[in-house]
């Protein structure tokens, strides 16, 4: 499990676990640490992609199915064992959502709560998502994007899988200078509340500390009202 996920502080009392799916080009460096910021009751599993970071010999994968697989039969079990909830930001979004409609579809699992960030809801899924605005950090993580980039383009969610809905809560974060993105239709993807919060800042927007403190503070709440 150690290959596919980052835990920078294992929380074997927790009585959930937050998996953070990061945005493309990037790796766990940033959202893994939220592990150190969250309480006690809420243990951080950062997901690791091949082709990054101790991966870095591995090729990068294909398409969204061999992710989605790979990450369902390696935490299958961690799954099961306790509640757990989903925070994607802007591609990691939509590779969150798409092992959440294979976990709901395939074993009736779902998590106790949805959280989006900075994605369009994947029933108009298409197009392209945005480049980093900061020059260095597209220098430094240009090859990993363009290959996650193609890993996007294959990520397809069929109309009869969006006709099965979640039953939980979503609640979807962006930044207000980014730019417009279709929040409400996360709406028609669940019989759960939707819940929307725009931040100050760009697509990166959860990178400021007080956006990154208001988040955590919010997901502890939402989770631990959902249990």
């Amino acid at each position: 499990m150690e290959k596919l996920v980052a835990c920078v502080q294992k929380k074997p009392d927790a009585v959930c676990r937050l998996i953070c799916f990061p945005w493309a080009g990037s790796g766990t460096s940033q959202l893994a640490q939220w592990g150190r910021l969250f309480n006690d009751s809420v243990e951080v599993f950062c997901i690791r992609l091949p082709g990054r970071e101790t991966r870095l010999e591995e090729p990068f994968a294909k398409d969204m199915t061999s992710v989605v697989n790979e990450i369902t039969s390696v935490l299958l079990k961690e799954l099961k064992e306790k509640p757990f909830a989903f925070f994607g930001h802007s591609f990691g979004t939509y590779m969150s959502f798409a092992v959440a409609l294979h976990l709901k579809k395939k074993y009736g699992l779902e998590p106790v709560h949805l959280f989006m960030s900075a994605a369009h809801s994947p029933n108009i899924l298409g197009g392209n998502f945005e480049l980093p605005h900061d020059e260095d950090l597209w220098r430094d993580t240009a090859l990993t994007f363009k290959e996650d980039a193609k890993l996007f383009q294959t990520c397809s969610f069929e109309k009869t899988e969006m006709n099965i809905p979640f039953s939980c809560d979503i609640t979807y974060f962006c930044g207000s200078d980014d730019k417009i993105y279709d929040a409400k239709g996360w709406q028609e993807l669940t019989s759960g509340d939707t819940s929307f919060y725009e931040l100050p800042g760009d697509h990166l927007y959860l990178l400021k500390p007080s956006n990154e403190s208001f988040l955590i503070k919010h997901m502890t709440r939402s989770i631990e009202n959902g249990l």
